[in-house]
């Protein structure tokens, strides 16, 4: 889900080309190593600490490291820059992860997790077989999220509903952008630097994924 920051407009690079199978790796363990970050924070760090501090320094805090973060791995063609990047969009996913499994049985936040780590080797297996249908509908997903996001603010804000519709139109959006991403990373160059933003624009995917199936399936307990 990175279509305006340039990570996968890349046609050619100066960086030393790798293995198609060591590119793959590179994605896999960036990836985990996002995901084993998310679990420390949630496995070490109060959900009460981070409630308590004021919305305002929060938002602006998570919002200005996202930003920078997508900034730097999407800009830079040097790998340490990029992770720095990627971690600077980790860490505050982390503290929400952390603040919406806290409202949730364990088991069913495991349930979730299988469910996703399912749902997303079946997109990207897809992604790779099927390339030109999901490049194609890239451009229509970005349109049917901003819309959704719209939907979603209104019907919270102004008639108090939340209708679970949405975390499905949402699930499938996601599904989509996981393909989207996927196939697109197999298009680029194959570096180490492409290796890293790929996974940032999954990792983003595969979470906010994740966060929805779980509400879909706190919904149903």
């Amino acid at each position: 889900m990175t279509d305006d920051i340039g990570v996968f407009d890349r046609r050619s690079t100066s960086n030393p080309i790798i293995s198609g199978h060591l590119y793959n790796l590179l994605i896999g363990l960036t990836l985990s190593w996002g995901f084993l970050v998310n679990w420390w924070m949630v496995a070490n760090i109060s959900p009460y600490t981070i409630a308590s501090v004021n919305p305002w320094v929060f938002f602006i805090g998570y919002f200005a490291s996202c930003f920078t973060g997508v900034m730097l791995f999407g800009m830079s063609d040097k790998p340490w820059v990029s992770f720095i990047g990627y971690n600077l969009v980790v860490v505050p996913f982390g503290f929400i992860i952390n603040l919406v499994v806290s409202q949730y049985d364990p088991s069913l936040v495991m349930q979730a997790i299988q469910v996703t780590a399912m749902v997303t080797g079946i997109m990207m297996v897809l992604g790779t077989l099927f390339p030109a249908f999901f490049q194609g509908i890239a451009r229509t997903l970005s349109i049917a999220l901003l819309v959704v996001i719209v939907v979603e603010l209104v019907m919270i804000f102004f008639f108090k509903q939340d209708p679970e519709i949405i975390d499905w139109i949402v699930v499938l959006i996601f599904c989509g952008y996981i393909g989207v991403d996927w196939g697109r990373a197999n298009m680029i160059p194959k570096t180490v630097d492409n290796a890293i933003d790929s996974a940032a624009a999954l990792y983003m995917d595969i979470i906010n994924l994740f966060l929805r199936i779980l509400r879909i399936m706190g919904r149903r307990n």
